[in-house]
């Protein structure tokens, strides 16, 4: 079996002290499109504050936040928009502002949502490049014609190619066989999976009538339309299951039409963005948690829903979920959206099934902790420091 850089234990990650770190990513968590993949790089970001290092954030601006702000012991410098980020991160980068009072960055973190920075173009810097899935399911859907050929040619062909003498840290062993997919050679695919937040204490206890929840950013390639469609499949066995849908995003107006349209009523609640402690309420109350996503790299939702003893239905083929999901034992994992009905319909039956699957969600919650996390992302940047790569199967 591949071993995975999380599975070393114990392991120093090198001296990092006076050590400087950029990162390059399009979004932060304040960002109001801000979701999983901006929670893991601020937990490595202040993973390495703790270990000595300097460390800058350069991502997109927006109203949500200042400019520039230090927080945690990270410093965040905000600029340009959702497109025009990546030149501006690159010209930062090359005029020497986000590094030390000297202007010097020793690693750079090249986060690739899709498109990298191209960071390897201005820093002779070690880069390492994160990356928490490949999207060529979801180019043609976000952006259909020339756009999304283009931004996938970029993903495929020349990010590669561009990086192809980088370390790279994938979030699950199925982002690590898509790279390598795309042809990122050698043995330089560290693999560093998310942790999980501890529980948000709520009040304790399942909801009185069925209940089902979505949590995370409304975007198409979420497929929340899906668990729009189960919760009105299985309403008529359930006459008071609902279906509370937290997050919002630039696709919120259509859900809201399809729900609408669907006759859902009551059915669907939509929360919109709430507070932690609200979303935890819903992660305690709920049943079961759906993840309908088309591309998953590991699904940040799936442990934050098991520290409240709350599984998840999945499917299969969005990968990370593979994962993330032990199926039969923490939630449970599916190929069609008929399997993903049948999937919800026998847990809402089965008290039983409900009660096991709920405590294997549970236990699974706490294999994995940002503390671990961190360790291993800070191998891997000493790693890169020291011209080392370290890979999945060779993580010492």
């Amino acid at each position: 079996m591949c071993r995975c850089v999380t599975d070393v234990p114990d392991s120093p990650a090198g001296d990092l002290a006076g050590k400087h770190v950029a990162f390059l990513s399009w979004r932060d968590t304040h960002n109001p499109e801000g979701g999983g993949a901006e929670r893991y790089l601020e937990k490595m970001a202040e993973g390495l504050v703790a270990r000595g290092c300097s460390v800058t954030v350069f991502c997109a601006a927006h109203a949500a936040a200042p400019p520039d702000e230090v927080i945690d012991g990270v410093r965040f410098v905000r600029r340009g928009s959702k497109v025009s980020v990546y030149a501006r991160g690159m010209q930062a980068l090359r005029r020497g502002d986000l590094g030390d009072d000297r202007g010097d960055v020793d690693v750079v973190v090249d986060v690739q949502n899709g498109l990298p920075f191209f960071t390897r173009l201005v820093t002779r810097r070690p880069v390492v490049v994160l990356v928490h899935h490949v999207h060529r399911e979801q180019w043609p859907i976000v952006y259909p014609g020339l756009t999304g050929r283009v931004g996938w040619w970029i993903e495929r062909r020349l990010a590669p190619l561009l990086y192809r003498r980088c370390q790279y840290v994938a979030v699950s062993q199925a982002t690590r066989s898509e790279l390598q997919g795309l042809g990122v050679r050698g043995p330089r695919i560290a693999v560093v999976h998310n942790g999980t937040d501890p529980v948000l204490p709520v009040l304790p206890g399942k909801s009185a009538d069925p209940m089902l929840a979505v949590v995370g950013r409304l975007v198409p390639h979420k497929q929340v339309e899906h668990a729009i469609d189960v919760a009105l499949a299985l309403r008529q066995r359930h006459p008071g299951l609902r279906l509370h849908v937290v997050g919002s995003g630039w696709w919120e107006g259509h859900l809201h039409e399809y729900a609408a349209q669907r006759g859902a009523g009551d059915a669907v609640v939509f929360e919109g963005h709430v507070s932690e402690e609200r979303k935890h309420e819903v992660y305690e109350q709920a049943w079961a948690l759906l993840l309908p996503s088309l591309k998953e790299g590991w699904g940040l939702v799936i442990g934050e829903a098991g520290m409240h003893a709350t599984p998840t239905v999945a499917y299969r083929a969005a990968g990370g979920t593979r994962e993330s999901v032990a199926d039969g034992r923490s939630g449970i994992l599916v190929d069609t959206r008929a399997e993903l009905v049948e999937a919800v319909g026998s847990l809402l039956d089965d008290p039983g099934l409900r009660t096991r699957l709920a405590t294997g969600a549970q236990e699974m919650s706490h294999q994995f902790t940002w503390e671990h996390a961190q360790e291993s992302f800070g191998l891997v940047v000493a790693a890169a420091l020291s011209g080392r790569r370290l890979d999945a199967q060779d993580p010492e």
